[in-house]
C-alpha cells in the first residue's frame, strides 16, 4: 500500500471545519490548529488504518511546513515515521505533545471515530499507537473536492457519529441557513407570527414550537417580544384574566408562557429568556419575574424561569454560565428533548441517568 497523497495544513484545517460542523461533540478539539497538524502529520507518515503504520504526538510536534510540502518522497516519509527528527521551521515544541495527545487525539478525534488506537500497546509504552480511520483519511484526498467532498463528509458523519450528535448538527445547520429569512412561528393555538431574521428569532421559534409542547401540558403564549424591543405577540385576554401587569416599565423576558395544565391547580407561568448573545435569567431577573407572577397570585412553585440557547457548545453559554440564577432551568434548541436544572438545594446526590 502506497503512502497517501498530501494536503497542506491550511486545506486540512478548512476540511476539518466542514467534516465537524457546529454541534459536533468536542468540536473545538477536532478543528483547532493542532488537529489539522495531527491529520497532516499522520498522512505524511502513512498512519492510516490498514497500513500497520502508527503515529504518536511526537510525529506532530516535530513536523513542519517545509517537510510536509517539499520533502514528500516515500523514503523520507518512512524515515520520519521511524524517527521523528525535527527539521526546519517546526510547528510545535516537544512540550506541546500533551495537548496533542490528551485534547486533540483522546478527547476529540478518537471519540468522534476519526482516529483508531493500536490494540495491545501498554499505556506506559512509548510505541506509536494511533492512526487515522481509513474512511476519515479518505476525506483528505486532494482529488476529492466540491460536491463530491461534501457528500463523502456527510456519508462519513452518518456512518460514524451517533444519532444525538447528528441531530444537533442538523439543527444548527438549519438555523444557520435560515439566518437571512423572516422566521415564521406557529403558536399552540395554530396562529402564526413572522419574526425578524436572526438567531434570536430562531431560538424563540424553537421555544414556542419545540419546548412548549414538550414540557407544558397545555401551553399558551402570553407574551413574545423581539430583540428590537418590538412586541410580536400579546394575549390580552389571558393577561387580564390572570391579573398580570406586563408593562414596558418592568423587567420583562423575551417570552412568557402559560401552562394551563389539567386543572386550575396546575396553572404555571414560564418566563423564558432567549440568548443569542447575552441576557440569561440571572438571580435579579428571576426575582423580577417572580414579582410579576406574585401579583397574579402565582407562588414560586407555579413559576419557572428558563434560559434558552441555540446549542451548549456556543460561546454565549460559557459567557452566561456564571450569572445563571439558581433554581432556573436551561434549554438548548439543538437538543429539544433535554432540560437542565440548576438545583439550589438538592437533598442528595442522584445517580447517573442514562438516556
Amino acid at each position: 500500500m502506497g503512502l497517501p497523497p498530501l494536503l497542506d495544513r491550511a486545506e486540512i484545517a478548512r476540511r476539518l471545519k466542514l467534516i465537524f460542523p457546529e454541534g459536533t461533540p468536542e468540536r473545538d478539539k477536532c478543528v483547532r490548529d493542532a488537529a489539522a497538524a495531527t491529520v497532516g502529520a499522520f498522512l505524511y507518515i502513512g498512519a492510516v488504518e490498514g497500513a500497520d503504520i502508527w503515529g504518536n504526538p511526537v510525529h506532530v510536534v516535530r513536523m513542519g511546513e517545509t517537510r510536509l510540502l517539499f520533502a514528500a518522497e516515500d523514503d523520507a516519509r518512512a524515515a520520519y515515521a521511524k524517527a521523528a527528527t525535527a527539521m526546519g521551521n517546526r510547528w510545535y515544541q516537544d512540550n506541546s505533545r500533551e495537548q496533542v495527545r490528551d485534547e486533540v487525539i483522546r478527547q476529540g478525534l478518537i471519540p468522534s471515530g476519526a482516529i483508531i488506537e493500536r490494540a495491545g500497546v501498554p499505556t506506559t509504552s512509548s510505541k506509536p499507537r494511533y492512526a487515522l480511520a481509513a474512511r476519515f483519511a479518505a476525506l483528505f484526498n486532494p482529488g476529492l473536492t466540491g460536491e463530491a467532498f461534501e457528500a463523502a463528509a456527510a456519508a462519513w458523519a452518518t456512518a460514524t457519529l451517533n444519532a444525538a450528535a447528528r441531530a444537533r448538527i442538523n439543527s444548527l445547520r438549519v438555523s444557520t441557513e435560515s439566518d437571512a429569512e423572516d422566521v415564521l412561528v406557529r403558536f399552540p393555538n395554530r396562529e402564526t407570527r413572522l419574526l425578524a431574521p436572526g438567531p434570536s428569532s430562531l431560538i424563540a421559534k424553537a421555544v414556542v414550537e419545540e419546548f412548549a409542547p414538550r414540557f407544558l401540558a397545555d401551553p399558551v403564549v402570553l407574551w413574545l417580544s423581539e430583540s428590537a424591543a418590538k412586541v410580536a405577540a400579546r394575549d390580552e385576554g389571558w393577561i387580564k384574566r390572570l391579573g398580570l401587569r406586563i408593562t414596558p416599565d418592568r423587567t420583562l423576558p423575551d417570552i412568557i408562557l402559560l401552562d394551563r395544565g389539567h386543572s386550575a391547580d396546575d396553572l404555571m407561568l414560564v418566563f423564558v429568556e432567549v440568548v443569542a448573545t447575552d441576557g440569561p435569567v440571572t438571580e435579579q431577573r428571576a426575582q423580577a419575574f417572580l414579582e410579576i407572577a406574585r401579583e397574579g397570585g402565582f407562588g414560586p412553585a407555579h413559576v419557572a424561569c428558563v434560559t434558552a440557547f441555540l446549542d451548549r457548545s456556543r460561546t454565549e453559554v460559557k459567557k452566561a454560565l456564571p450569572s445563571l440564577g439558581w433554581g432556573s432551568q436551561v434549554w438548548f434548541a439543538s437538543e429539544p428533548e433535554r432540560l437542565m436544572r440548576l438545583d439550589p438545594a438538592p437533598a442528595r446526590l442522584r445517580g447517573l441517568s442514562v438516556p
